[in-house]
């Protein structure tokens, strides 16, 4: 291990000493701001000092073994320990590399997911539908909540535009890289001669701002429009004007809301994806700026970039970010994501860890 290493794990071993003394204060325990905070900083640190005690005893059994190495009786049990216990440590270090990766405290917020129709016309918003099915039946395995906010359907079936609502532990974390084009190639129903056609959907993934820390929206800089809102919802949906449409001046952003009967609900639905457009916005323009310096392989969140190609006739799916290609695009469709998802979440681990410089 290096010592650059070492000294940061030894490091938050005496912070989560002096956490532990602080949360024994009266002081500290009475204050529940303080309190909290000290206690989010525990189960961070914890886990890696755990893991660095399980080392440190590994290390100590080594140094152990090598002592009895020159009694003739012993030495084929000692080698035997320190084999095992070597490649033991091996693991083990890589696990606490793992854990030294700063977490995005971004991971376990809820965000909007949005999809839609790009090139291909009909195809293209059929296409949309089947992604949101995706995403949706993904997200269902991992039990977290799915809200639709805004829906555009288009004239053939599919959506011009959808936007749902994901909330859950961990959610952000598995999804933050779906953002980009979605490429499809197939044979569409309509189509009577058997030809493979092209089209390609647009996903943004968008965290929700924070009311009081991420966005501030002036009201001066939004002009609200209702209107009566179009599609299924019965007689009541049609006859009064209980859509929104919320443009946003100073940058021409504009969201529309109809899927609630009620007006306040549409507009607070709209002003929370405007907040998250906005705070997306924010955050692309950082990250383009970064990557002048240092682009990563993956996580860039530039939407026109392709990030993925699905070939039904080849039942094949490739995230070319990352080179990977999977036969199984039949499952991944029905929301069986783990195994793309995992490959990507592994090449952002050995992107984080190769600039953590241990």
């Amino acid at each position: 291990m290096k010592l650059s290493m070492r000294k940061r794990l030894e490091d938050l071993s005496d912070r989560l000493k002096e956490i532990d003394l602080m949360l024994a204060d009266s002081a500290v325990f009475s204050n529940i701001e303080e309190f909290r905070k000290l206690s989010c900083e525990r189960s961070e640190i914890e886990p890696v000092v755990k893991k660095f005690s399980e080392f440190l005893s590994v290390e100590f059994a080594i140094l152990n073994a090598q002592d009895i190495l020159a009694d003739p009786d012993l030495k084929d049990l000692a080698e035997e320990e320190i084999k095992f216990n070597k490649k033991n440590l091996v693991e083990l270090e890589n696990s606490l590399q793992l854990l030294l990766i700063p977490k995005d405290p971004n991971d376990d917020r809820s965000f909007f997911l949005e999809i839609r129709a790009g090139t291909g016309g009909d195809e293209s918003a059929l296409f949309s539908s089947d992604l949101l099915r995706m995403y949706i039946r993904y997200a269902e395995q991992k039990g977290w909540r799915v809200e639709l906010i805004s829906e555009s359907v288009s004239d053939f079936g599919g959506y011009k535009e959808v936007i749902i609502r994901i909330d859950g532990h961990g959610a952000y974390s598995h999804l933050k890289f779906e953002s980009g084009g979605h490429r499809v190639q197939r044979v569409p129903d309509t189509e009577t001669q058997g030809r493979i056609h092209t089209s390609a959907c647009t996903v943004a993934v968008m965290l929700e701002a924070d009311a009081v820390n991420d966005v501030s929206i002036n009201s001066s800089d939004i002009r609200i429009d209702t209107f009566r809102a179009s599609g299924a919802g019965g007689q009541h949906i049609n006859k009064t004007d209980s859509a929104v449409r919320i443009t946003h001046l100073p940058t021409g952003l504009v969201v529309e809301c109809q899927d609630d009967r009620s007006q306040h609900r549409n507009k607070d639905k709209a002003m929370k994806v405007l907040a998250a457009r906005l705070k997306d916005k924010e955050i692309r323009e950082l990250q383009n700026k970064e990557a002048a310096e240092r682009k990563g392989l993956i996580g860039s969140g530039d939407r026109s970039e392709r990030i993925r190609t699905y070939n039904f006739p080849q039942n094949r799916i490739t995230d070319h970010r990352i080179n990977l290609t999977l036969y199984k695009l039949s499952q991944i469709m029905e929301g069986d994501m783990s195994e793309l998802i995992g490959s990507l979440l592994s090449e952002y681990q050995a992107e984080q860890l190769a600039n953590l410089n241990l």
